[in-house]
Protein backbone atom coordinates (compact mmCIF):
# COMPACT_ATOMS: atom_id res chain seq x y z
CA UNK A 1 0.00 0.00 0.00
CA UNK A 2 1.15 3.20 -1.01
CA UNK A 3 1.59 6.24 1.75
CA UNK A 4 -0.03 9.15 1.39
CA UNK A 5 1.61 12.18 -0.14
CA UNK A 6 3.36 14.07 2.13
CA UNK A 7 3.73 17.86 2.07
CA UNK A 8 7.21 19.66 1.86
CA UNK A 9 8.91 22.47 0.65
CA UNK A 10 11.10 23.52 -1.64
CA UNK A 11 13.45 26.65 -1.28
CA UNK A 12 14.80 27.52 -4.79
CA UNK A 13 16.14 31.08 -5.46
CA UNK A 14 14.64 32.27 -2.19
CA UNK A 15 11.11 30.84 -3.14
CA UNK A 16 9.58 28.46 -1.00
CA UNK A 17 7.88 26.12 -3.08
CA UNK A 18 4.81 24.13 -1.59
CA UNK A 19 5.56 20.69 -2.54
CA UNK A 20 3.67 17.01 -2.44
CA UNK A 21 6.37 14.01 -2.33
CA UNK A 22 5.20 9.87 -2.80
CA UNK A 23 6.54 7.03 -3.53
CA UNK A 24 10.11 5.55 -4.64
CA UNK A 25 11.57 4.70 -7.24
CA UNK A 26 13.18 6.48 -10.33
CA UNK A 27 12.46 10.48 -9.83
CA UNK A 28 9.55 12.05 -11.68
CA UNK A 29 8.67 15.73 -11.49
CA UNK A 30 5.23 16.68 -12.14
CA UNK A 31 3.76 20.24 -12.85
CA UNK A 32 0.61 20.92 -12.49
CA UNK A 33 -1.91 22.47 -14.64
CA UNK A 34 -4.21 25.22 -14.01
CA UNK A 35 -4.96 23.98 -9.94
CA UNK A 36 -2.71 22.35 -7.70
CA UNK A 37 -2.56 18.50 -7.56
CA UNK A 38 -5.40 17.03 -5.12
CA UNK A 39 -3.01 14.85 -2.51
CA UNK A 40 -6.07 12.14 -3.44
CA UNK A 41 -5.78 11.86 -6.93
CA UNK A 42 -5.73 7.75 -7.85
CA UNK A 43 -2.91 8.68 -10.80
CA UNK A 44 -0.64 9.81 -8.09
CA UNK A 45 -1.45 7.07 -5.87
CA UNK A 46 -0.49 4.92 -9.12
CA UNK A 47 2.59 6.71 -10.11
CA UNK A 48 3.76 6.37 -6.42
CA UNK A 49 3.76 2.84 -6.75
CA UNK A 50 6.73 2.63 -9.14
CA UNK A 51 8.07 6.53 -8.99
CA UNK A 52 9.08 9.05 -6.61
CA UNK A 53 6.97 11.66 -7.36
CA UNK A 54 7.99 15.12 -6.40
CA UNK A 55 4.82 17.50 -7.57
CA UNK A 56 5.67 21.36 -6.61
CA UNK A 57 3.01 24.74 -6.43
CA UNK A 58 4.37 27.17 -9.09
CA UNK A 59 4.16 30.43 -7.07
CA UNK A 60 0.70 31.98 -6.45
CA UNK A 61 -0.38 28.84 -6.38
CA UNK A 62 -1.21 26.79 -3.28
CA UNK A 63 0.67 27.73 -0.42
CA UNK A 64 3.53 29.14 -2.43
CA UNK A 65 4.00 32.50 -2.20
CA UNK A 66 4.61 34.83 -5.23
CA UNK A 67 7.33 37.07 -5.22
CA UNK A 68 8.38 39.79 -7.22
CA UNK A 69 10.45 37.98 -8.97
CA UNK A 70 8.09 35.79 -10.66
CA UNK A 71 6.04 37.60 -13.34
CA UNK A 72 6.11 35.75 -16.45
CA UNK A 73 6.77 31.74 -17.72
CA UNK A 74 10.44 32.86 -18.66
CA UNK A 75 10.38 33.56 -14.08
CA UNK A 76 9.37 30.19 -13.89
CA UNK A 77 10.81 28.13 -16.65
CA UNK A 78 14.52 29.49 -14.91
CA UNK A 79 13.04 28.83 -11.23
CA UNK A 80 12.25 25.32 -12.46
CA UNK A 81 15.62 24.94 -13.80
CA UNK A 82 17.14 25.64 -10.94
CA UNK A 83 14.79 23.03 -9.07
CA UNK A 84 15.84 20.30 -11.21
CA UNK A 85 19.15 21.22 -10.46
CA UNK A 86 19.27 21.51 -6.94
CA UNK A 87 17.73 18.28 -6.93
CA UNK A 88 19.86 15.02 -5.48
CA UNK A 89 19.11 13.18 -8.70
CA UNK A 90 21.23 12.87 -11.58
CA UNK A 91 17.88 13.11 -14.05
CA UNK A 92 14.19 13.05 -14.24
CA UNK A 93 11.52 12.18 -16.02
CA UNK A 94 9.57 15.76 -16.11
CA UNK A 95 5.84 15.55 -16.62
CA UNK A 96 3.89 18.77 -17.14
CA UNK A 97 -0.06 18.64 -17.26
CA UNK A 98 -1.78 21.56 -19.37
CA UNK A 99 -0.52 24.80 -18.17
CA UNK A 100 2.56 22.88 -16.59
CA UNK A 101 2.85 20.90 -19.91
CA UNK A 102 3.45 24.50 -21.32
CA UNK A 103 6.40 25.13 -18.50
CA UNK A 104 7.83 21.67 -19.05
CA UNK A 105 8.04 22.11 -22.86
CA UNK A 106 9.96 25.74 -22.26
CA UNK A 107 12.38 24.31 -19.57
CA UNK A 108 12.94 21.11 -22.33
CA UNK A 109 13.50 23.54 -24.85
CA UNK A 110 16.05 25.39 -22.63
CA UNK A 111 18.01 22.76 -21.15
CA UNK A 112 17.46 18.85 -21.28
CA UNK A 113 20.40 18.43 -19.44
CA UNK A 114 18.69 17.22 -15.49
CA UNK A 115 16.05 15.60 -17.81
CA UNK A 116 16.14 11.94 -19.12
CA UNK A 117 12.47 12.01 -20.54
CA UNK A 118 9.48 14.46 -21.37
CA UNK A 119 5.94 13.60 -20.96
CA UNK A 120 3.22 16.38 -21.92
CA UNK A 121 -0.34 16.44 -20.97
CA UNK A 122 -2.69 18.23 -23.05
CA UNK A 123 -0.14 21.18 -23.27
CA UNK A 124 -0.47 24.76 -23.71
CA UNK A 125 2.50 27.18 -24.89
CA UNK A 126 2.06 27.53 -28.76
CA UNK A 127 0.60 28.89 -31.49
CA UNK A 128 -0.36 26.96 -34.51
CA UNK A 129 -3.44 28.47 -36.46
CA UNK A 130 -3.91 31.84 -38.08
CA UNK A 131 -4.11 35.34 -35.45
CA UNK A 132 -8.36 34.79 -36.00
CA UNK A 133 -8.43 31.58 -34.71
CA UNK A 134 -8.63 30.41 -31.40
CA UNK A 135 -6.00 27.27 -30.65
CA UNK A 136 -7.10 27.41 -26.72
CA UNK A 137 -10.19 28.28 -24.92
CA UNK A 138 -10.18 31.54 -23.10
CA UNK A 139 -11.01 30.06 -19.83
CA UNK A 140 -11.28 33.59 -18.55
CA UNK A 141 -13.81 34.94 -20.58
CA UNK A 142 -16.00 31.91 -21.43
CA UNK A 143 -18.44 31.10 -19.47
CA UNK A 144 -17.67 28.61 -16.65
CA UNK A 145 -20.34 25.90 -17.47
CA UNK A 146 -19.16 26.27 -21.64
CA UNK A 147 -15.28 25.59 -19.81
CA UNK A 148 -16.67 22.57 -18.10
CA UNK A 149 -18.47 20.85 -21.21
CA UNK A 150 -14.90 21.30 -22.94
CA UNK A 151 -13.11 20.48 -20.17
CA UNK A 152 -14.37 16.69 -19.15
CA UNK A 153 -15.58 13.87 -20.99
CA UNK A 154 -18.08 12.68 -17.67
CA UNK A 155 -17.92 16.65 -16.30
CA UNK A 156 -21.10 15.40 -13.81
CA UNK A 157 -18.97 12.51 -12.41
CA UNK A 158 -15.43 14.45 -12.95
CA UNK A 159 -16.31 18.28 -12.71
CA UNK A 160 -15.33 19.75 -9.57
CA UNK A 161 -18.49 21.34 -7.06
CA UNK A 162 -17.18 24.67 -6.48
CA UNK A 163 -21.16 24.89 -4.34
CA UNK A 164 -19.50 22.29 -1.77
CA UNK A 165 -16.24 24.02 -1.47
CA UNK A 166 -15.58 25.42 2.13
CA UNK A 167 -14.34 29.22 2.09
CA UNK A 168 -10.87 28.30 2.68
CA UNK A 169 -10.57 25.58 -0.65
CA UNK A 170 -12.74 28.99 -2.46
CA UNK A 171 -10.05 31.39 -1.82
CA UNK A 172 -6.78 28.89 -2.51
CA UNK A 173 -8.94 28.59 -6.17
CA UNK A 174 -9.40 31.82 -6.79
CA UNK A 175 -5.79 32.98 -5.84
CA UNK A 176 -4.66 30.10 -8.54
CA UNK A 177 -6.94 31.64 -11.11
CA UNK A 178 -5.15 35.08 -9.83
CA UNK A 179 -1.74 33.38 -10.65
CA UNK A 180 -2.88 31.93 -13.68
CA UNK A 181 -4.13 35.02 -15.16
CA UNK A 182 -0.87 36.79 -14.69
CA UNK A 183 1.33 34.31 -16.61
CA UNK A 184 -0.79 33.76 -19.01
CA UNK A 185 -2.85 36.49 -19.97
CA UNK A 186 -1.41 38.25 -22.81
CA UNK A 187 -0.09 36.59 -24.96
CA UNK A 188 -3.16 33.91 -24.57
CA UNK A 189 -1.26 30.83 -22.77
CA UNK A 190 1.44 30.82 -25.53
CA UNK A 191 4.62 32.02 -26.42
CA UNK A 192 5.50 33.05 -29.81
CA UNK A 193 9.24 32.21 -29.68
CA UNK A 194 8.34 27.87 -28.38
CA UNK A 195 6.80 26.75 -31.70
CA UNK A 196 10.77 27.71 -33.16
CA UNK A 197 12.68 26.65 -30.26
CA UNK A 198 10.52 23.27 -29.74
CA UNK A 199 13.49 21.25 -32.06
CA UNK A 200 15.75 21.51 -29.46
CA UNK A 201 14.32 18.97 -26.99
CA UNK A 202 16.34 16.47 -27.40
CA UNK A 203 14.79 13.73 -24.93
CA UNK A 204 12.45 10.93 -25.56
CA UNK A 205 9.03 12.58 -25.34
CA UNK A 206 5.73 11.58 -25.40
CA UNK A 207 2.65 13.60 -25.44
CA UNK A 208 -0.66 12.56 -23.98
CA UNK A 209 -3.67 14.33 -24.84
CA UNK A 210 -7.85 13.16 -24.02
CA UNK A 211 -10.11 12.88 -27.11
CA UNK A 212 -12.72 14.94 -25.66
CA UNK A 213 -10.84 17.51 -24.68
CA UNK A 214 -11.68 20.76 -26.54
CA UNK A 215 -9.94 23.09 -24.12
CA UNK A 216 -7.03 21.77 -26.78
CA UNK A 217 -8.15 19.58 -29.34
CA UNK A 218 -6.27 16.45 -30.08
CA UNK A 219 -6.11 17.99 -33.78
CA UNK A 220 -3.60 20.44 -31.79
CA UNK A 221 -1.58 17.92 -29.43
CA UNK A 222 -0.81 16.37 -32.96
CA UNK A 223 0.85 19.63 -34.24
CA UNK A 224 2.41 20.04 -31.04
CA UNK A 225 3.83 16.63 -30.90
CA UNK A 226 5.33 16.65 -34.28
CA UNK A 227 7.28 20.02 -34.10
CA UNK A 228 9.12 17.64 -30.87
CA UNK A 229 11.65 15.69 -32.54
CA UNK A 230 10.61 12.06 -32.62
CA UNK A 231 7.65 12.62 -30.08
CA UNK A 232 5.13 10.33 -29.51
CA UNK A 233 1.33 11.10 -29.64
CA UNK A 234 -0.97 8.85 -27.78
CA UNK A 235 -4.90 9.54 -27.37
CA UNK A 236 -6.83 8.34 -24.04
CA UNK A 237 -10.15 7.38 -25.10
CA UNK A 238 -12.96 8.45 -22.44
CA UNK A 239 -11.19 11.40 -21.21
CA UNK A 240 -10.92 15.60 -21.92
CA UNK A 241 -8.44 17.86 -20.38
CA UNK A 242 -7.64 15.86 -17.42
CA UNK A 243 -6.85 12.63 -18.79
CA UNK A 244 -4.97 11.81 -15.27
CA UNK A 245 -8.31 12.10 -13.14
CA UNK A 246 -10.79 10.73 -15.76
CA UNK A 247 -8.54 7.26 -16.61
CA UNK A 248 -6.32 7.47 -13.86
CA UNK A 249 -5.09 3.59 -14.72
CA UNK A 250 -4.82 4.06 -18.19
CA UNK A 251 -2.40 7.17 -18.22
CA UNK A 252 -0.28 5.48 -15.78
CA UNK A 253 -0.16 2.89 -17.60
CA UNK A 254 1.25 4.91 -20.71
CA UNK A 255 4.03 6.63 -17.70
CA UNK A 256 5.17 3.26 -17.29
CA UNK A 257 5.09 1.98 -20.53
CA UNK A 258 6.98 4.84 -21.82
CA UNK A 259 9.34 5.22 -18.93
CA UNK A 260 9.99 1.77 -18.76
Amino acid sequence: MTEAPKADRLTVCGVALETLRCGSGPPIVALHGMQTIDPAARFLALLARQATVIAPSHPGFGDSPRPDSCETIYDLVHLYLALLDSLPHEKVTLLGFSFGGWLAAEIAAASCHRIERLILVAPFGVKLSGPETPDITDVFNTHPDEVRRRAWHDPARFAPDYNAMDDAALIRRAREWDALCRYGWHPYMFNPRLKHWLRRIAVPTQVLWGASDRIVTPDYGRGYAALIPGARFTLIDAAGHHPEIEQPDVFADHVFGFIG
